[in-house]
């Protein structure tokens, strides 16, 4: 990890789809180890149920299926159960397919045809005092249980253990939004690719002054990831801000020295997200640098990126932390935004958000409090008159992904502190 991008970084070395695979298998197994016991015990959950139909997986189960088991088949079944501490915690499958040898099997269809009612036995036999189920209306993370499967679930279920259902919000909260050391290892790798992509996507290999639109850059990426074998998670933004025009410019206009230029971009890759926002700057003729104002307005963002990793805390909310950083920067002279937001296993993560671009008081989204091990998105911008443009206002925004291991939040793989410069 590092304060400072590297200068146009090189693309690493990609892995084979068996590569790929295995890695991801590895991940899963470790994370399956080390985080289930530890939040099912930290929530006081004795056994935890996940139900998904293939082509309909909920967020929680998609994420533990591994890397040849693409889809959830016909109906399947995760139980997680503790027994106790000092006991591991059972993980099974109630399905009539193994799933790479991470969850036991628990059901013989030709003992027990119907598998509602394999799941009744199984949780009948075990007792639990609770019983989560993935329901929520705050998280959609957390909302996986349909109505239809509820119902045959219940009408199994004894009436007794009826009553001990309960949301398992904090289970699916917590399981998708921490960060075993082994992601982090590999993290940096992933944001450094995506890195890689921009520097390639904001230089003359594909943008000519004059000539290149802005969509005609989002379509690059697309067609530089499908050569990549990467994915993205969403579709490329670039757009051009403009000495004596309004706001952002996009699609089909073209690209002119002495434009201000922005992208967002992120990728999925070892079924880990990056989010990075960055600015260039077209020269004009016979410029060296960014003009001053431009540069100042960066350095303006990058002061509120410190502002609001200083007032990360366990235990404290999204809420709290976007109230503490909107006033230092504030009281700075700053004129903030702040919408930074988790993130791992999907782009926009589970866990508190912190601020929301089009809400800057307090959201119930960023009423959860923030965890050791978790990554995030530290997106927020920053607006200034630029003197060299006539006292223009400028939006300066910027997105880096970072990891607060408790104490600090640093960068995974740096942060953009000097305009990219397009001859």
């Amino acid at each position: 990890m590092s304060e400072t991008e590297a200068a146009s970084p090189t693309l690493p070395q990609l892995l084979s789809a068996r590569e790929r695979a295995e890695t991801e298998n590895r991940l899963l197994a470790a994370r399956l180890d080390r985080v289930i016991p530890a939040i099912m015990r930290e929530q006081g959950i004795d056994l935890w149920l996940l139900v998904a139909r293939e082509y309909f997986e909920e967020p929680v189960v998609a994420s533990m299926l591994d890397a040849e088991n693409m889809h959830a088949r016909r109906r399947t079944i995760l139980i997680f159960y503790d027994p106790g501490q000092g006991k591991p915690v059972e993980r099974l499958t109630v399905s009539r397919y193994g799933l790479g040898g991470l969850f036991a099997p628990a059901w013989d269809p030709a003992k027990q045809p119907d598998q509602w009612q394999a799941v009744a036995e199984l949780i009948a036999a075990r007792n639990p005092a609770k019983i989560a189920i993935n329901t929520s209306d705050l998280y959609q993370f957390a909302d996986g249980m349909t109505v239809s499967q509820y119902d045959k679930f219940t009408a199994a279920l004894p009436a007794p253990l009826r009553a001990r259902i309960v949301s398992g919000e904090g289970l699916a909260i917590r399981w998708l939004e921490t960060r075993t050391p082994a992601e982090i290892e590999l993290y940096p790798t992933i944001l450094r690719t995506a890195h890689a992509v921009i520097a390639e996507a904001f230089s003359r290999k594909v943008i000519t002054p004059g000539v290149t639109t802005a969509e005609q850059v989002q379509w690059w990426y697309r067609d530089r990831l499908l050569e990549l074998g990467l994915t993205p998670w969403f579709h490329p933004s670039v757009a051009i801000q403009r000495q004596g025009a309004k706001g952002m410019l996009d699609g089909a206009e073209v690209i002119r020295p002495g434009d201000l230029l922005w992208t967002d971009f992120g990728i999925t890759y070892l079924r880990l997200n990056t989010d990075t926002q960055h600015l260039a700057y077209v020269l004009k003729p016979g410029e060296t640098a960014a003009p001053a104002g431009l540069r100042q307005g960066l350095a303006n963002s990058n002061r509120l990126q410190d502002i609001l990793r200083r007032h990360f805390a366990i235990g404290r909310s999204g809420n709290e932390v976007l109230a503490l950083a909107r006033a230092e920067a504030i009281a700075a002279g700053l004129e903030p935004s702040i919408y930074s937001h988790p993130i791992g296993l999907h782009g926009h993560g589970a866990g508190p958000s912190i601020g929301f671009w089009d809400n800057q008081n307090a959201d119930p989204r960023g009423s959860g409090v923030i965890n050791a091990n978790t990554a995030w998105s530290i997106e927020l911008t920053t607006y200034a008159a630029v003197p060299e443009w006539g006292g223009q206002r400028v939006d300066f925004r910027a997105e880096e992904n970072a990891f607060f291991d408790g104490n600090s939040v640093r960068f995974i793989d740096g942060r953009q502190t000097e305009l990219t410069l397009i001859p």
